[in-house]
């Protein structure tokens, strides 16, 4: 079988790995990944590990596996000086810093206002922007970027005009939900043994990776630099390590978010409503190409519980 054979029988076109290019033929075969945390809750319930060990604990396996991320803060986590000391860290290990707000509410909400939303932006933008690893990407949160075209058109050009950059996500998940379990088992039985959770974790980040690198394959003929949904909080100090050697075990590249943020996908702007999900999620509801449903929303810690419930987790 010769390489066009080969590359049509995994349902790539020639085109999106170009034949001619052995360095495009291997990024096809070996998928590349970043990690992205949103939030920066560092004042979350407190079990197990405090605000500072779980920021030394994620910032020190980033370090270990040399990787870059991007961490999207809430406005308000950094509106103190303890706030402001933590992110320090994360600036001076060289990460990217980017806007997720200040207030963390949905855009989508019926009375959210484009006005009252680009304040919210620009007032955590005051909180950041004197930290040099500071980046004029943002994004959403919940991934929401609007439910009707006046409102997304409305922040798409005032994202333009002030200089910034969507800082979407390719790879969504429900992380967050399994941390929550987690800190309230733990709350509960502060002994409890937690490798189910990790488990569970580490099967559900692998499930949607794969499900999100298919979409990607399906609806632009190519795997993209990928970026991860994640968050920073308990369940990521812990496992952090544990989902980065998974990942590399599977044959997955992990990049700088720096880096994953050069794919063209990044630039899309896909006219669905509701507007937002993951960026590949988008995409592929905008094309049409995809011959299955495409549920709403894309991911929701609802559709973990039940399998969760299951398990006694």
């Amino acid at each position: 079988m010769n390489r066009r054979q080969f590359t049509k029988a995994l349902g790539i076109s020639a085109a999106a790995i170009g034949l001619g290019s052995v360095r495009s033929f291997s990024q096809a075969k070996q998928p590349q990944l970043a990690i992205t945390m949103d939030d920066f809750n560092w004042r979350d319930n407190t079990v197990r590990l405090t605000a500072a060990e779980r920021n030394r604990a994620i910032l020190g396996t980033l370090s270990a596996h040399s990787l870059k991320t991007a961490l999207f803060v809430i406005g308000r986590n950094v509106d103190s000086a303890n706030g402001k000391n933590l992110l320090g860290k994360w600036n001076d290990g060289g990460h990217i810093i980017g806007n997720h707000t200040y207030s963390h509410r949905s855009y989508a909400a019926a009375s959210m206002t484009a006005a009252v939303y680009e304040q919210d932006i620009l007032r955590a933008e005051a909180l950041l922007k004197d930290f040099t690893r500071f980046r004029k990407y943002f994004r959403f949160p919940m991934l929401k970027e609007g439910e009707t075209a006046m409102k997304r058109d409305a922040m798409r050009k005032f994202l333009a005009r002030n200089g910034y950059r969507t800082g979407h996500v390719t790879i969504d998940n429900s992380d967050w939900i399994v941390d929550q379990r987690l800190t309230k088992r733990l709350t509960e039985h502060p002994d409890a043994d937690i490798a189910r959770y990790r488990d569970f974790y580490l099967e559900h980040m692998w499930d949607r990776a794969q499900y999100y690198d298919n979409l990607a394959r399906k609806t632009v003929g190519r795997t993209v630099k990928h970026t991860l949904l994640m968050h920073f909080n308990l369940l990521n100090a812990l496992f952090l390590n544990d989902l980065i050697d998974m990942f590399k075990s599977k044959g997955w590249q992990l990049i700088d978010a720096e880096e994953a943020f050069t794919d063209s996908v990044f630039a899309a702007q896909p006219k669905i409503l509701p507007a937002g999900e993951s960026i590949i999620w988008s995409m592929a509801k905008e094309s049409g190409k995809i011959p299955m449903n495409l549920r709403y929303p894309a991911e929701d810690g609802e559709y973990e519980m039940a399998r969760m419930d299951k398990l006694g987790l």
